[in-house]
């Protein structure tokens, strides 16, 4: 008899925390979406079944979660509280038990989906890549070879975990922490008229066509800014895509570039002078979306990146 008492005692408390984790997954799903109907699909419910566990959470702290605008919604202030506290505990609990292997240093799958450019695929991740997956050679890594907004939209959408590059703007809702800084360099073939100076000016560079990546990548946005700043026009010879491609065309004289020093190898058969009188350094550095819960798969990698990034942005939080 005395088990049948401790039995009803114990089981109200225990499926009331059950639909608790249930209506704060809802709600951190919701939260991410700025829809109903999105969050329904993504959690197999029904959207009349999730606005009922949005309704009981508002009753229960006794506070408007979401502003309500047709199908789109957003958090309130009290939301975003709410949000902050409670998608640690969801995404915490769904993801449990990789966290455990990863703390015992273990790791027996998952997989992990990175977002990069060229310069970051070719230059700066190999030996990372290399690290990681001898590490954990059970883990499906893939590299996404997207720059710009392509690569903003993959993490918009969860497509990746996180993505390495640079900006020039950091977009609303981007968290970026430059971990690498590289010099901005004019390279020319080797029997360049400008090979043989000693230093050169933006004057200098003038004189001559550019070969620069398309126009809405962010080196060509930095050579406009810095000419027109100092008031010089430039000329474009020829618009490529890829540094391995710059670089060739380089080599054969049909022009000059500003590029990433990341990009530059010694066995490039090119004259090479640093800018750095006249561009800022160039950063890289790991982009995540604010709001984005990160599993221990995609910590390990960023750790081996940057040890300090997590403790930098839960500074700025």
């Amino acid at each position: 008899m005395s088990k049948n008492v401790k039995s009803k005692n114990v089981e109200p408390h225990f499926y009331y925390k059950q639909n608790r984790l249930k209506q704060l997954r809802a709600f951190c799903h919701v939260a991410e979406a700025n829809n109903i109907t999105k969050a329904a699909d993504i959690l197999c419910l029904t959207q009349p079944t999730v606005s009922l566990q949005l309704q009981a959470l508002e009753r229960e702290y006794d506070t408007i979660l979401f502003e309500r605008r047709g199908p789109v919604i957003s958090l309130t202030p009290e939301g975003e509280i709410l949000y902050r506290l409670a998608v640690p505990l969801t995404k915490g609990m769904d993801g449990l038990k990789e966290t455990f292997d990863a703390h015992c240093g273990k790791m027996e799958g998952g997989s992990l989906n990175i977002a990069a450019g060229e310069t970051a695929i070719l230059y700066l991740l190999p030996q990372f890549i290399k690290q990681y997956t001898q590490e954990f050679p059970n883990i499906k890594l893939r590299l996404h070879n997207v720059t710009g907004r392509d690569g903003l939209e993959l993490l918009r959408t969860d497509e990746v975990d996180f993505a390495l590059g640079s900006f020039f703007d950091v977009p609303d809702g981007i968290r970026y922490r430059p971990t690498m800084k590289y010099d901005q360099v004019l390279i020319t073939s080797l029997d360049h008229p400008l090979a043989s100076k000693k230093s050169i000016t933006l004057e200098d560079i003038s004189e001559y066509g550019l070969i620069l990546p398309p126009k809405h990548l962010s080196t060509w946005r930095a050579v406009d800014h810095v000419f027109k700043q100092h008031d010089i026009e430039y000329k474009v010879a020829l618009e490529a895509g890829g540094w391995e491609i710059v670089k060739k065309y380089v080599a054969l004289g049909m022009g000059i570039s500003i590029v990433n020093g990341a990009c530059l190898t010694e066995s490039d058969s090119l004259k090479k002078f640093t800018l750095e009188e006249f561009f800022p350094k160039r950063g890289y550095g790991v982009i995540t979306r604010e709001r984005k819960f990160l599993t221990p798969q995609a910590k390990i990698f960023i750790d081996m990146l940057d040890p300090k990034f997590f403790t930098h942005n839960q500074d700025d939080s």
